[in-house]
């Protein structure tokens, strides 16, 4: 019998390797999962617009629901409303994209357990393995930007960066986490070999945010993609 799959979904590379591997190992994916906290209107994740993560949805075929919550409270707007996706979608679990971080695992496990549902982390791994996880990504035909970076671990000339070799050889003259585990950086993933259409960017201005920097996206319009 097929896992029928929710993935915590902010719209990188994480989550989308997540996806991706569930989806070849033959699970169901029933839906895509995002919060939004009420105090910022944007993901929890990544400071992203709803927008965005809504061409996501639609370029990958694959529905998303966003959990409004506050910060105060996100735990327990998390739990209710995995509890109502499960039934809407009888779910049997939900995965993350989580690398190596005990404390988001447990939290994760937690929550889970509370909704009744399974957590799957297909991407769990080794601190030191993280930079195979990354070059992984880069060869996989799927494509991606930086869209935030912490001001104590990079510059703003990584904002817009591809996630290509060229991105892999700067951030190992780093001593950031390869993966960005620890927040260094996100980013925002536009097409790729699930996604049923690319997704064109168009990129604003960098705001300066309390201890980050967002390089803002202003416009995602689908397209079809194109063959060579």
């Amino acid at each position: 019998m097929k896992k029928k799959t929710a993935v915590s979904w902010s719209g990188g590379k994480d989550g989308c390797m997540a996806l991706h591997k569930l989806a070849a190992e033959g699970h169901e994916i029933a839906c895509l999962i995002t919060t939004v906290p009420a105090e910022t209107g944007r993901t929890f994740g990544h400071g992203e617009k709803i927008d965005a993560i809504k061409q996501q949805s639609l370029a990958l075929e694959i529905p998303v629901h966003f959990i409004s919550c506050t910060y105060e409270s996100y735990t327990d707007h998390f739990i209710g409303a995995l509890k109502e996706l499960k039934e809407q979608y009888a779910l049997t679990s939900i995965a993350f994209g989580d690398l190596y971080l005990d404390e988001h695992r447990e939290w994760g496990e937690k929550a889970s357990a509370a909704a009744g549902l399974e957590p799957l982390y297909p991407l769990w791994m080794k601190k030191e393995n993280a930079i195979y996880a990354l070059q992984q990504f880069a060869e996989s035909g799927y494509k991606a930007a930086v869209i935030r970076v912490r001001d104590d671990k990079l510059d703003p000339s990584w904002l817009g960066m591809e996630v290509n070799q060229r991105f892999i050889d700067r951030a190992l003259e780093t001593e950031i986490c390869p993966m960005g585990e620890a927040g260094e950086y996100h980013t925002f993933v536009y097409d790729g070999p699930l996604f049923k259409k690319e997704i064109q960017i168009a990129f604003g201005n960098v705001l300066q945010l309390e201890t980050t920097k967002r390089l803002e996206i202003e416009k995602a319009e689908l397209r079809e993609k194109t063959t060579t």
